[in-house]
């Protein structure tokens, strides 16, 4: 008993530290990689360097974490090296100083090295630039020849039972990282794309294969082993205009969404080309997304709850809009400056902005309520992405895209600005990265809207109001008088409870309304201007025009009385409520102008 009681004090006293340490939720990590080395910073609050990583002041090509985070690795033009993130205590290095590219196996028991491949007169095969490492022992599993860049990496399954790589119109499988002998093949004339589904077994694979001689393009779906043919994919959905396909998975593996892209736009509408977007389903379904608004997609990304996704297209402002599994509209979110969608790890919330050759305007949206959170802007932003709590994103300005400006922010999503990072002059960022962490980490948090404090303040823009040319200055805005037109957020589905959105044909009918009681109110402040010096109108169209010695006065006398009587028919068809163009209204308000006309050339006879 003496023996157990200290035993037990010591369990009990270590009881409150083990609690809050499984309590406190972990600090992500952010990589950063430019010319003034590699390093690590802990994310918010703290927002400070690593203080176990040691800096390294060479400079990288490139860096990765483990798919759980828990290993971090990068190249140095000399050595591979990975590190545990826990301690920083070294796991592997390697003496590869020709490594461009390298990758960590879901379960962290392979390590992937990719060189660019290279031949000489005195080794015209040149040597196989594909390497599988051993991570825990360092030894050389395998080595495989891989000519081009894209694609380099093998794709596992997330349990690692199965591995595959594309070669020469065929997808070879691999099981349990033995990758001596090809368990199964899948052979399709000219396939180049493959996608392997995330998430547990069974494994499925997407399989695009161009079109030739005529022949339309098709992306199917297969189940793995089963490979028979035609008759044993899941799915197929067959195509024209396909120069190239980007397939998605959703998170749970039931669908897949493609969108297939030309080079060039015959009909010379689109500098993009043309674009299409194409939904594949594990159970067969298959449909063409129907996009309302003409014009390129710039983006399209699944919610993480794998029931929804959101897509970017249409010429500028562009149009976003979110759909279900049905492909029916969900939520319309109008036209904007926008060209990229970002949805929170957890699902709750949704980035909408606008980068490159745009202003780098973001607008974050509640996704339950479908109601906008905040307005950030991050201007000559080339990167984003979200951090893995859901509470934080970073937007960065990296070279070679920009090379002056550079640097980085980490925001909360309410809009405040948390840390900057700018990059002295005559030095340059290259990639900031986010540690990831498995499923679950992060549980969802109810969603704020006030901004949180900081001492960088937000940069939510000032309201501005639309651009209005000289002429229509000073005036009634009426509908007719927008030079683009604004379509507003509107919810398209049924029983939806959120924020309350009018529909389109209720904001139509506002604005026509609006128009109406504006031309009204500027025609009453003319009457009531031009009262004491305008005749009587009421005989003026019917009566006869009286004859002249001067023909051309009978002229310009009978064009009067027809334009006034075009005014008068006008006048009937707005009093019966039908919506008048511009021009049209333009006719009526020049009516005391024209009777005042008609009445000095009368008066002249």
């Amino acid at each position: 008993m003496p023996r157990v009681l200290p035993l037990l004090c010591s369990y009990f006293l270590s009881m409150p530290r083990l609690f809050l340490s499984k309590m406190a939720p972990p600090t992500p990590l952010l990589a950063v990689r430019g010319s003034s080395g590699t390093s690590l910073l802990c994310g918010p609050p703290l927002c400070e360097e690593h203080r176990t990583f040691q800096k390294d002041v060479q400079r990288s090509k490139y860096f990765v974490f483990s798919r759980d985070g828990s290993l971090f690795g990068w190249c140095n033009g000399e050595k591979v090296h990975v590190v545990k993130v826990a301690d920083c205590s070294l796991l592997l290095s390697l003496d590869l100083p020709k490594t461009a590219m390298f990758n960590f196996s879901p379960l962290n028991s392979v390590l992937v090295t990719w060189q660019s491949y290279s031949k000489t007169q005195d080794n015209p095969q040149g040597d196989p630039n594909l390497q599988l490492w051993n991570l825990h022992t360092g030894s050389l599993l395998k080595s495989f020849y891989q000519k081009k860049a894209e694609g380099w990496c093998p794709s596992w399954s997330d349990d690692e039972s199965i591995a595959v790589r594309s070669v020469s119109n065929e997808l070879h499988f691999f099981e349990n990282n033995k990758f001596d002998n090809i368990t199964t093949k899948l052979h399709l004339q000219k396939v180049n794309e493959f996608v392997l589904s995330p998430g547990p077994q069974p494994s499925r694979v997407a399989v695009y294969v161009p079109g030739s001689k005529g022949a339309p393009s098709f992306v199917r779906l297969y189940q793995y082993p089963n490979f028979g043919g035609p008759t044993s994919a899941l799915a197929n959905k067959s195509f024209f205009k396909a120069d190239r396909v980007t397939m998605l998975w959703n998170k749970k593996a039931t669908a897949v969404l493609v969108t297939a892209s030309t080079e060039v736009d015959k009909t010379g509408a689109s500098y993009y080309g043309e674009q299409t977007l194409h939904y594949l389903a594990v159970n067969g379904e298959s449909a063409v997304v129907q996009l309302p608004k003409n014009g390129p997609i710039y983006d399209v990304a699944w919610n993480p709850n794998s029931t929804e996704f959101c897509v970017v297209y249409g010429f500028m402002p562009a149009k976003v809009t979110v759909f279900d599994l049905k492909c029916n509209a969900v939520f319309d979110f109008g036209t904007g400056p926008r060209n990229a969608a970002f949805y929170s790890p957890q699902g709750h919330l949704l980035v909408l902005a606008g980068f490159g050759n745009l202003r780098g305007q973001m607008e974050v949206w509640d996704v339950k309520k479908y109601k906008q959170v905040s307005k950030p802007q991050a201007p000559d932003s080339t990167h984003f992405s979200w951090c893995p709590d859901g509470e934080h994103i970073v937007t960065a300005t990296c070279s070679p895209r920009l090379r002056v400006c550079n640097g980085f922010k980490i925001w909360h999503y309410t809009g405040s600005v948390l840390y900057q990072d700018l990059v002295p002059e005559r030095q340059e960022l290259w990639e900031v990265l986010w540690q990831p962490f498995p499923d679950g980490t992060f549980p969802e948090r109810p969603v704020r809207y006030q901004a949180v404090p900081s001492d960088l303040g937000s940069t939510e823009p000032k309201p501005a109001q639309a651009y209005r040319p000289p002429a229509l200055r000073n005036k009634p805005a009426t509908a007719s008088s927008k030079l683009h037109e604004e379509e507003p957020p509107q919810n398209v589905r049924p029983g939806f409870s959120g924020e309350k959105v009018q529909s389109k044909t209720a904001l139509k009918n506002q604005k026509k309304r609006e128009a109406k009681k504006a031309v009204k109110q500027e025609m009453k402040t003319d009457i009531i201007t031009e009262a004491p010096h305008t005749p009587d109108p009421t005989p003026v169209p019917n009566c006869p025009a009286p004859a002249s010695a001067d023909p051309e006065t009978d002229k310009k006398i009978k064009n009067l009385r027809k334009k006034l009587k075009a005014i008068e028919q006008l006048k009937e068809q707005q009093a019966a409520g039908k919506t008048l163009q511009k021009n049209q209204i333009e006719k009526i308000l020049l009516e005391s102008q024209l009777l005042q006309d008609l009445e000095d050339l009368e008066l002249g006879l």
